[in-house]
């Protein structure tokens, strides 16, 4: 089990751009399933990270650093997808209400304004969120195994 955080650190990012991939195929352009995914990915961080002796606030950057770098891909892909339709707003005779998009905000044009932001910027950010909060999870638990053993 533990071979598979000892694999070459581009095969894994090569493994979680696959997956996360899919996971917003799965959705249909909603990374839900990317949101979730987080939270395994940032397990995985921080169990990779701490095969080694080393200090905490580098594993804790390290840790920042790669969670930036998953959801920065994920941004890029909410870029391509909702990149495009973004530029409805710019014709004045879109119709906004047939889009397939939830009207929350009561009028048309701001709540597909509103899910546009949500998808491209608020999505990949909470991707980050998950998989920070997953990584100190793990630590955590981590930290807790240690003082039991000792």
């Amino acid at each position: 089990m533990n071979n598979i955080f000892k694999i070459n650190i581009k095969a894994a990012f090569a493994f979680y751009i696959i997956l996360d991939t899919l996971f917003v195929g799965m959705g249909m352009g909603v990374p839900f399933f990317c949101i979730l995914f987080g939270f395994p990915v940032g397990w995985y961080l921080a169990k990779r990270l701490t095969l080694f002796e080393r200090n905490l606030s580098d594993i804790l950057s390290d840790i920042l650093k790669y969670a930036f770098f998953t959801s920065v891909f994920t941004f890029v892909l909410m870029l391509i997808i909702w990149g495009p339709a973004s530029t409805l707003l710019l014709n004045p005779t879109a119709n906004f209400v047939n889009f397939g998009m939830p009207l929350i905000l009561f009028d048309p044009k701001i709540s597909f304004m509103g899910w546009i932001i949500l998808m491209i910027f608020i999505s990949p950010f909470l991707q980050l969120l998950m998989t920070i909060f997953a990584s100190y999870m793990a630590l955590w638990r981590l930290s807790k195994k240690e003082n039991m053993l000792k």
